[in-house]
């Protein structure tokens, strides 16, 4: 994750006037996944259609999909994104715009039935969508967009899993926004039969070899699901995603991509549209996205959300003590972070695969079994970033950023707290 957080940010929010038609059918019909027969001699193979149906129906329906609408309407069509009561699960549903826009604050807000998502009572249900970011549609092309919504309710008040709201306002304080905090996000990711819910590749009720050639690896034997990988890579960098990269995991059937760096906010609402996009994805492949952090038990790697951090000051000459007075911080309110830091966790942070305890915070140079890790370049250079290795594959990207980002900026220890966290944790600050 290191060349993430090198390059300047480049936040991509607006929608060209000119940008090339991605036709949907025809890229999500070349996703082809292969898998060895099975005992009963079905092939576990298929090709993405629009259709389980006969040729010439899915030939007419592809057409339609395929149709530029441009040269006949100024009309585009805005899908409205937004969270539901899970806090983890997306929501989206299409509306007509007069006009192509550029800016979130050129849409109208929306509503929904939040009564059917576990928001609001039925008695009250109407919860409104305020359009926050814009993305390109890959699946529509055209001048169509992808709308990044909260939820309020119709007082003007966020609802209770309206994240984003929180985090927008830590961000907007102006010691936050004086020091530009750069974030490098690493989502994991499992791909799941969808029949059988057991992993992508796996032989069903059975297990691969043991993990070691699987990360990063390549081959029919090692790697399921680079279709699925490849596909998102493209349709986020279409979108104006700022993804930088993606590979396979250490367990088969799992992978990861990587967004950043990306200023405050932007951080979520990138991560979240990517989200969508890879729901989506998955979805017309006919293969179930789990962000369970630990859908395997035993000796199977997690799933996690790296979250490699760093402020204006961390970057410049003498930023690897501004590093290790934020770790001070971050290890005074371990129990904070780890209960925003998703479901399930405690399944995964054991101190075993590549992760550190739940219960014991720890930090370290190159070490991947410590709650925050810092990169060899950055001890060696004396500036640079952090990595919490801490939050599950299924935290709120909203959550996360903001809460580094008020405790590393915004919040004051005692004197002697700091001194014996100092202490324990061996950190002359």
């Amino acid at each position: 994750m290191a060349q993430i957080l090198a390059a300047s940010p480049t936040c991509q929010m607006r929608v060209p006037k000119h940008s090339s038609v991605i036709a949907s059918s025809k890229l999500w019909s070349s996703v082809v996944l292969k898998q060895k027969k099975q005992s009963n001699n079905k092939v576990r193979g298929f090709r993405v259609l629009a259709l389980q149906s006969d040729n010439s129906t899915v030939n007419r329906v592809e057409t339609l999909l395929n149709l530029d609408t441009k040269p006949y309407t100024d009309r585009i069509i805005a899908e409205y994104i937004w969270i539901g009561g899970s806090g983890i699960d997306l929501r989206s549903k299409s509306r007509t715009i007069e006009k192509p826009v550029e800016d979130p604050s050129e849409l109208p807000k929306w509503n929904y039935d939040g009564s059917s998502t576990g928001q609001a009572p039925g008695e009250d249900s109407e919860v409104i969508l305020y359009p926050q970011a814009i993305f390109r549609d890959p699946f529509r092309g055209g001048n169509n967009i992808l709308v990044i919504c909260d939820t309020w309710t119709p007082a003007g008040e966020p609802i209770p899993t309206n994240k984003r709201a929180k985090a927008a306002e830590i961000f907007s304080n102006k010691k936050v926004t004086n020091e530009v905090p750069w974030f490098g996000i690493e989502q994991e990711y499992t791909l799941l039969q969808q029949n059988v819910k057991w992993p992508l590749g796996w032989p069903v009720g059975a297990f691969p070899g043991p993990q070691g050639p699987y990360y990063c690896g390549v081959g029919a034997d090692k790697i399921w699901g680079r279709d699925i990988s490849d596909a998102h890579y493209k349709a986020c960098l279409y979108a104006g995603i700022n993804i930088s990269g993606t590979n396979g995991e250490v367990m088969p059937g799992q992978w990861e991509f990587q967004v950043g760096p990306s200023v405050g906010i932007d951080a979520g609402d990138h991560v979240w549209c990517a989200r969508y996009l890879l729901e989506r994805i998955t979805e017309q492949a006919g293969v179930v996205l789990t962000l369970d952090p630990k859908p395997i038990e035993g000796d199977w790697n997690g799933a996690g959300c790296h979250t490699n951090y760093s402020t204006k000051s961390m970057r410049e000459e003498g930023g690897f003590e501004v590093i290790k007075k934020a770790i001070l911080n971050l290890s005074l309110r371990h129990k904070e972070h780890i209960s925003a830091y998703g479901e399930g966790n405690e399944r995964r942070l054991t101190g075993k695969h590549e992760t550190a305890s739940i219960d014991q915070f720890s930090w370290g140079v190159a070490n991947r079994g410590c709650s925050i890790r810092v990169g060899r370049d950055t001890e060696a250079k004396g500036k640079g970033y952090l990595e919490d290795r801490r939050p599950a594959s299924n935290m709120d990207p909203y959550i996360v950023t903001s809460l580094l980002a008020e405790t590393t900026l915004l919040w004051e220890p005692t004197l002697e707290a700091e001194a014996l966290a100092a202490q324990k944790l061996s950190l002359n600050v």
